[in-house]
C-alpha cells in the first residue's frame, strides 16, 4: 500500500519577485504525482500545501527549501497534516 502524505510549508526570506512560486510548482510536476496548490502570503512568506506518496512530498519539501538560485530562504516551517484529497492538480493561487 503507498503511503499518501499531505504537507503544509511556509519559506521566508527573499521569496517574493523571483520566480519561487513558479520554481515551486515546476518542481511539483517534475516530481509527479503531487496535488496542492502554492501562493504568496504577507510580506517575504510563500505558503504551499501538497500531497502524494511520502518519497515524493518529502523531495517536493527539500526543493521548496532551495528555492530559485535568486531567492533566499531564511526561515521554514513544515507542517504534516491529515490527507484531504480535495486536489486534481498542482497549481499557483491569488496571493492570500
Amino acid at each position: 500500500m503507498t503511503d499518501i502524505v499531505r504537507v503544509h510549508i511556509w519559506v521566508k526570506g527573499r521569496v517574493q519577485g523571483v520566480g519561487f512560486r513558479a520554481h515551486v510548482e515546476y518542481h511539483a510536476r517534475q516530481i509527479g504525482g503531487l496535488m496542492g496548490w502554492v501562493r504568496n502570503v504577507g510580506c517575504n512568506t510563500v505558503e504551499a500545501v501538497a500531497e502524494g506518496e511520502r518519497a515524493n512530498v518529502e523531495r517536493f519539501i527539500e526543493a521548496v527549501k532551495q528555492g530559485p538560485s535568486i531567492s533566499r530562504v531564511d526561515d521554514s516551517k513544515v507542517e504534516w497534516e491529515n490527507v484531504t484529497g480535495e486536489f486534481g492538480e498542482f497549481g499557483v493561487r491569488r496571493s492570500g
